[in-house]
């Protein structure tokens, strides 16, 4: 468990302490990858023992879909962003080299959890669960009680894609914009995602440093293939 730095209940998990079997080995917590569904339940069972309350796993769509948890443990709408002012109630962004990004809105309780992936980063998801937790207050008041922390995902040095994808993302979050340490195009989505709630105006921002596709404590489908998936969990105290 790695975690979140967010000063509440908040981290995401490795690869390690689960039961699934290779190549899932061995703390998978998503059920669309092959895994055995036993295995799978066993190990959201532990993430839910770590988080000490019912976790929603989001079921992501790779679009910006913000869906809304009203109980502890209630079956995740299809979304790439959670959000809930539930106490007691946990939600988790699942990945495997996409950016798993955590929320708390200090001045309403709200958390959120988000699945930032390349075409999520491209189109707004962040800015979309801002929103969503700018609605909960209102507006846009208590300014800088916002934290966030970015999980272990895919880093600039190795997410390597087609130059016209670069140029695409890189036209709206210039941050992004990366070469590979072959000097191949990349994309660095984790900076995007922290330049984009600097600007934002979240002043706690927490990045973790490990890249998934370098770290063999992480699942990471680009690397793999067929493998598992961590989480990023928050629970709403």
């Amino acid at each position: 468990m790695i975690d979140a730095g967010l000063g509440i209940r908040a981290f995401f998990t490795t690869r390690d302490g689960g039961a699934s079997r290779a190549p899932y080995d061995s703390l998978n917590v998503a059920v669309h990858v092959g895994d055995e569904p036993a295995d799978v339940a066993v190990n959201r069972a532990r993430v839910a023992d770590l988080a000490g309350v019912p976790v929603t796993f989001l079921v992501a769509e790779h679009g910006i879909r913000v869906g809304a948890v009203t109980s502890p443990g209630q079956d995740a709408p299809t979304a790439d962003a959670l959000v809930t002012t539930v106490r007691g109630a946990a939600l988790a962004a699942i990945a495997a080299d996409c950016v798993p990004v955590l929320m708390h809105d200090a001045a309403t309780g709200a958390v959120a959890a988000v699945h930032a992936g390349r075409e999520g980063v491209h189109g707004g998801v962040i800015d979309a669960a801002v929103a969503r937790l700018l609605d909960l207050r209102g507006g846009w008041r208590a300014r800088g009680a916002m934290s966030a922390s970015i999980g272990p995902a895919a880093c600039g040095r190795c997410y390597e894609v087609p130059a016209e994808m670069r140029a695409r993302v890189a036209a709206r979050h210039p941050t992004a914009f990366s070469h590979t340490r072959r000097g191949t195009p990349a994309l660095d989505l984790p900076r995007a995602v922290e330049a984009r709630l600097d600007q934002l105006g979240f002043t706690h921002i927490v990045r973790r440093p490990e890249c998934t596709i370098e770290s063999a404590q992480l699942f990471s489908h680009r690397r793999e293939g067929v493998t598992g998936r961590f989480a990023g969990v928050i629970v709403c105290e």
